[in-house]
């Protein structure tokens, strides 16, 4: 990666803080912040995080240290339900700058698939990607089918807000077969055995550009409109600041 590309990045808007969208059929408002400017929301988000990796036996893969992870942190989600409390939400890094700083570098080290890791992060850098990381849901009877999807549509709110082409995330195989409802497309290389010999971990991209030809309908028709909400937020917190 050269300088000259490393100065094409994008980068966060310093207006940007916060955008919430409500979803009557998970009845669940997605929240997506800051970490900083909801601290106490992002711990709840981290506190069920690292409940959620446990029950999995995969505590290892998570900084379990809310301070440490939130400075890793770009933007975060939130799922929040009528009564006030968080059921689920995933966070990002980024933009990414160079395919080290991804964490995908990490899983795919020494196995099949890590030359084409780097190669397909690093092409995508100049458009913009963030790395979505650690998503999870509670346990509840009921919505957690619509839930998921409300997690599968997380990225396009930021790559609306911060104008980014790609979001990407590495999951077990049966997590990733749910995210493709919002025109996820799981990368052509092997899958890595991470974060062990238990799991087979494969890597999905989210195009800007080419979303609504890969996902379903009703998936597609959402996120367009909570785009749209996005970016209206976002242009009002930067109207707001210049006033």
């Amino acid at each position: 990666m050269t300088m000259a590309g490393i100065a094409e990045v994008p980068t966060l808007a310093s207006d940007f803080t916060r955008f919430a969208a409500w979803d009557p059929i998970a009845e669940c408002t997605m929240v997506m912040a800051t970490p900083a400017a909801e601290p106490d929301m992002f711990a709840d988000y981290h506190r069920g995080a690292v409940a959620s990796y446990a029950r999995f036996g995969v505590s290892d893969a998570l900084d379990p240290d809310a301070a440490g992870c939130a400075e890793d942190t770009a933007l975060f989600w939130a799922l929040v339900d009528v009564g006030g409390d968080v059921v689920g939400g995933v966070r990002a890094k980024g933009p990414l700058r160079a395919p080290e700083e991804s964490h995908a570098i990490v899983e795919w080290a020494g196995q099949a698939g890590e030359t084409e890791v780097r190669r397909m992060i690093e092409a995508r850098i100049p458009r913009g990607v963030l790395e979505m990381k650690a998503a999870w849901l509670s346990k509840e009877p009921g919505g957690t089918r619509h839930r998921a999807k409300m997690i599968a549509r997380s990225g396009f709110h930021a790559m609306a807000a911060l104008d980014l082409g790609f979001c990407m995330a590495t999951t077990a195989a049966h997590i990733l077969d749910q995210w493709r409802s919002s025109g996820g497309v799981v990368a052509p290389i092997p899958a890595t055995p991470y974060p062990d010999a238990r799991y087979e971990t494969k890597m999905m991209w989210w195009d800007r550009s080419a979303f609504a030809a890969h996902g379903e309908p009703d998936q597609v028709a959402t996120i367009v409109r909570e785009m749209a909400q996005a970016r209206r937020a976002t242009a009002a917190a930067v109207q707001g600041r210049a006033a």
